[in-house]
């Protein structure tokens, strides 16, 4: 059965890197994961197509080529999904979706054969099974949660590596923290389930053999779910691998309590890691306990990511405000703490309540659900009714969006960062595409560029103070000019 797996286009966004991966001439900043995992479960015998409408047209010699269709998505690929089965549904194609959007909203697609929802190692085989009977069901789900060591590598030959700026693997799903806003625990339980070491590195392998030498992503939540795991088994195995000619950088996801552990963030540095996302969510102690982040609670924040900062994994942050204990004050105290951290990648948004979560349930008894949320952590929407008000909730937001944005005060953190940051010990090359990025970066904001005063400061400091940084204040200059125009779409909606 010819088979064409679609990965729906996202919208510029905050984590698109829309604009900056024009610098270095890449469609997409990362390949769809979960596909090419798919790709891999499925009959071997199956000719397969991957279509990432991030980075191709679907075009009608497609449709015509395939018998069947999968498709999946997040939430904010909630409309480019419905356009795609729309079109597949004109060629006369069995649709079969997966992935979040559809375990949250199935019931909002109609044209959708069959549903292969939850995860895909348990719910994929007895579909397969039954779609070769010739008794395939609508629905197929799961309350069970897989054993991942079992899960096969991506497949990826169905894409063009060259096209992404970054590869994604998976170490591990669930995470042992319970916040009210996250759905994590609910797609992946609380227990994290890990891949064996051997795994990762005969999918590092795979990837490196292919030719690439860029950054990859671990895209687990939370990274650090298993510290014991990690210290015996995968970081010494990381470490070991990238003695030699290997020198792949990584970065990944995790909770605050990494700060706690001096030596995991040695051997993190030491295994390649140099950047980690954090949930900071609020300085706001109340609406830390609110909220349920007990990772959080009863600590300096601020110092916490000064530890990470220097011991060599540059923090980028995220960032909520609408809680109910949030007074209009938290808008002032927000742009404080990001300032003061150095974080200079911090990801704002207004809390929402996704479907699943205990927040989501208690805004529905309490009636104050509003519409659907549109996966955009950074678009300035919500989907509940925040106790300040949803005028004041948005004007405080959308000043707080201006403010940390503005070249001013962007470099200003970006020099705040810089000189607390420890040198990495594995960088990214670099190599022709970086030094033409360089290239564009200075005519493009050096001398275009509204901001060409500070992007030329903070480059001079660098050089003369923190040379070994250099490429890395351009990446962050880069990294500005994004956030900026994503800042100025979502405020002029």
């Amino acid at each position: 059965m010819r088979t064409l797996l679609i990965y729906p286009e996202y919208p510029a966004t905050f984590w698109s890197f829309k604009y900056a991966l024009k610098f270095i001439r890449k469609r997409a900043a990362l390949p769809p994961l979960g596909l090419l995992t798919i790709g891999a479960m499925l009959p071997k015998e199956w000719p397969k197509k991957l279509v990432d409408m991030n980075v191709t047209k679907l075009n009608d010699k497609d449709l015509a080529w395939a018998d069947c269709v999968f498709i999946s998505a997040m939430v904010l690929q909630r409309e480019s999904a419905r356009e795609i089965i729309a079109r597949c549904k004109e060629a006369n194609l069995k649709v079969m979706a997966g992935g979040p959007l559809f375990t949250g909203e199935y019931d909002q697609f109609e044209d959708v054969d069959h549903f292969v929802l939850n995860e895909a190692e348990l719910t994929l085989p007895p579909f397969l099974a039954d779609l070769e009977k010739g008794c395939a069901r609508h629905i197929y789900e799961t309350s069970e949660f897989c054993d991942i060591r079992r899960t096969p590598a991506p497949l990826w030959d169905l894409i063009d590596l060259k096209h992404y700026a970054t590869m994604g693997i998976q170490f591990s799903r669930g995470c042992p923290f319970n916040c009210e806003f996250c759905n994590v625990t609910a797609l992946f339980g609380h227990r994290p389930r890990m891949k064996t070491a051997g795994q990762i590195i005969a999918e590092l392998d795979g990837l490196y053999n292919m030719g690439w030498r860029g950054e990859v992503f671990f895209v687990d939540d939370n990274f650090i779910g298993n510290k014991v795991y990690l210290k015996a088994h995968l970081l010494p195995a990381l470490i070991q691998w990238q003695k030699g000619s290997k020198k792949i950088p990584f970065n990944t996801e995790a909770s605050i309590n990494l700060a706690d552990d001096p030596a995991l963030m040695e051997m993190m540095v030491k295994a390649g890691f140099d950047t980690v996302f954090i949930g900071i969510e609020t300085p706001n102690e109340e609406s830390l306990a609110e909220c349920n982040k007990q990772q959080n609670k009863n600590r300096n924040l601020l110092e916490s990511v000064k530890l990470i900062q220097r011991a060599g994994l540059q923090v980028t942050g995220g960032f909520i405000v609408g809680f109910d204990s949030d007074t209009p004050s938290i808008f002032q105290r927000q742009i404080e703490f990001i300032q003061k951290s150095g974080i200079v990648t911090a990801m704002v948004g207004l809390l929402n309540a996704p479907p699943g979560t205990k927040l989501y349930d208690r805004m529905k008894k309490e009636g104050r659900l509003i519409d659907f949320m549109t996966g955009d952590n950074a678009d300035g929407t919500t989907n509940i009714l925040p106790v300040m008000g949803l005028d004041v909730l948005r004007e405080g937001y959308a000043n707080l969006m201006q403010h940390i944005y503005s070249p001013k005060h962007y470099y200003k953190r970006a020099k705040t960062f810089l000189r607390e940051y420890r040198s990495p010990k594995i960088r990214t090359p670099l190599d022709f595409q970086r030094l033409m990025a360089v290239l564009r970066s200075s005519i493009r904001l050096g001398i275009f560029g509204k901001e060409r005063f500070q992007y030329w400061k903070i480059l001079f400091w660098t050089f003369f103070r923190r040379p070994k940084m250099l490429p890395l204040a351009v990446t962050i200059a880069i990294y500005g000019h994004h956030f900026r125009k994503i800042c100025k779409l979502n405020i002029a909606q």
